[in-house]
């Protein structure tokens, strides 16, 4: 579903993301690590098309983001590591705005969009304006918002940032479902036990290239995750 060839991307003469390839399969988890200044958020915002490569192809459900990537977008989910909301709005205009957005009707998603809003508890807060909203209730509303048009590909930028416990084991249960659904999901994250626990699949990024990648049995070899993820991008040290 998820098709990366040779991607390359600079900013002048620094290469943030050096000729990486990859693919991710339609019921796919694959999980996107690195430290910081990886190019992983740069890789991300190509997929989301809100940024162009300098080199290189990609192509989601087979269509090339170059070519037609207002197609692309319309089969997405993005959640960005820095997510803006329109404040002055209710959780509810901004999704209706969102599905808009998306070409959709309201009446064909707001089913699904009161489904997720119980599922994460904040579905008493639809028509309180986001303003009220705390930094956990803002980041579970931004995953709604992902998600409410139904798409077949989520891209996710950290998705845990500002959860507390209970909030993040919901987001885990919730992507192993959509898995189960054959959604393809892409993600990054620094929390190791996530990647642990959700990822069928890893890419270790470092200074812009992919160093490793694998299952997370075959990545940890009886070591565990953050060990080896350590030791491949910042050495034995």
């Amino acid at each position: 579903m998820i098709e990366i060839r040779n991607l390359t991307k600079r900013y002048g003469d620094f290469t943030a993301v050096d000729d990486i390839s990859l693919t991710v399969s339609p019921g796919e988890i694959y999980g996107f690590l690195g430290p910081n200044g990886a190019g992983k958020t740069t890789t991300i915002r190509i997929l989301a098309g809100l940024s162009l490569p300098t080199s290189g192809v990609v192509r989601i459900g087979g269509i090339d983001l170059a070519s037609d990537g207002t197609r692309i977008k319309s089969m997405l989910g993005y959640v960005p590591d820095r997510p803006y909301l329109y404040e002055k709005l209710t959780g509810r205009e901004l999704l209706e705005f969102v599905v808009n957005l998306y070409g959709r009707e309201w009446r064909d998603c707001e089913a699904r969009a009161n489904e997720l809003l119980r599922y994460f508890d904040i579905d008493k807060w639809t028509n309180a304006r986001i303003e009220n909203y705390s930094h956990g209730m803002k980041q579970k509303l931004v995953i709604v918002a992902a998600l409410v048009h139904d798409p077949s590909v989520l891209v996710i930028d950290e998705p845990m940032v500002g959860l507390d416990a209970l909030a993040q084991k919901l987001v885990k249960v919730l992507l192993r479902r959509l898995a189960s659904e054959q959604k393809t999901i892409f993600l990054t994250t620094h929390t190791m036990s996530v990647a642990e626990v959700v990822c069928d699949r890893i890419g270790i990024l470092n200074r812009g290239r992919i160093i490793a990648t694998g299952t997370t049995s075959e990545l940890k070899s009886n070591r565990a995750l953050e060990d080896v993820f350590l030791e491949l991008t910042y050495g034995n040290d």
